[in-house]
């Protein structure tokens, strides 16, 4: 057993605990975000007398979106957490290119902002 090797695999197995803490505050925040939008959303309609159906169905729409892009990540994060973990429990570690997490919650976002906008015009315009 090497102790340079062991510290190394040590300061990688925090660096993922660290990254994963961090996926799971992003995540948290998106699925927050996506059912607190909804039932904000969805209570202002009700005091409004109900009269927004179409424009609820879009914000449940994008509130859904995400949700689901919150919880795709967190699954993706924790596969990632764990699959490095049994990485480094090997002798022979060798560093890999990881899937890209980041980028795929990046494009999600960038379609739901991209669906949030398509909304907003149709309603402008009808």
């Amino acid at each position: 057993m090497n102790l340079t090797n062991e510290l190394a695999k040590q300061r990688n197995r925090d660096a993922a605990e660290r990254t994963l803490m961090a996926w799971i505050r992003t995540c948290l925040s998106l699925i927050s975000f996506g059912f607190g939008l909804d039932k904000i959303v969805g209570a202002i309609d009700r005091a409004a007398g109900g009269q927004g159906a179409q424009v609820e169905w879009g914000v449940q729409l994008v509130a859904a979106a995400f949700t689901i892009t919150g919880i795709l990540a967190m699954a993706g994060a924790t596969v990632q957490y764990r699959r490095e973990l049994r990485r480094l429990h090997q002798d022979d570690y060798v560093y890999r290119d990881k899937p890209q997490i980041a980028a795929a919650t990046a494009v999600m976002l960038t379609l739901i902002g991209v669906l949030a906008l398509v909304l907003i015009a149709a309603r402008a315009g009808g």
